[in-house]
């Protein structure tokens, strides 16, 4: 299966939480996923509110040919880059998180331990007004095969699933 068509299995599955983009996306990108949830407790009245929360998630998609570890890093720099500029932390922002997606014919060895080592992480005013996390996965056509960071490892299960049903 060649990565068009992978991404487009991938983006059926984000498409019920997520809001998907394919066009006016940030280059090199291929489509763009963002996800936004509020989240309000109150005690028997709205007005009584003890608290709130926004979550953010902003989702990044690149089809390569050939991944090699130049190219994960501007893609990386860049996803991270478009992400932070998307967050807006406030008093009741929790976590604005910038995931990373590739789907690559082949990857070299090379980016295989490139992306394992990627790692970014940003809080706002201490913690108080959230944080950002970063998560890279990227797969293999070729070969079927799974590489991700610390924070990407949480995806394996899903993209193995959808990677299975051919």
């Amino acid at each position: 299966m060649n990565a068009a068509n992978m991404t487009d299995r991938i983006l059926k599955s984000y498409e019920s939480y997520y809001d998907i983009r394919k066009e006016d996306v940030c280059p090199p990108f291929v489509a763009e996923a963002v996800f936004h949830s509020h989240n309000e407790q109150y005690i028997f009245l709205k007005s009584a509110k003890l608290s709130e929360q926004d979550s953010n998630e902003f989702v990044f998609f690149a089809n390569e040919d050939t991944l090699d570890a130049d190219r994960i890093r501007l893609l990386d720099q860049t996803a991270w880059q478009e992400g932070l500029s998307r967050v807006t932390p406030h008093r009741n922002h929790r976590n604005s998180d910038i995931t990373l997606v590739v789907i690559a014919e082949t990857v070299s060895k090379e980016a295989v331990s490139c992306i394992k080592k990627l790692h970014h992480y940003q809080s706002y005013r201490f913690g108080l007004q959230g944080w950002s996390n970063y998560r890279v996965i990227v797969l293999e056509t070729s070969t079927g095969s799974l590489t991700y960071n610390r924070q990407g490892r949480e995806l394996r299960k899903l993209y193995q699933r959808i990677n299975k049903q051919k």
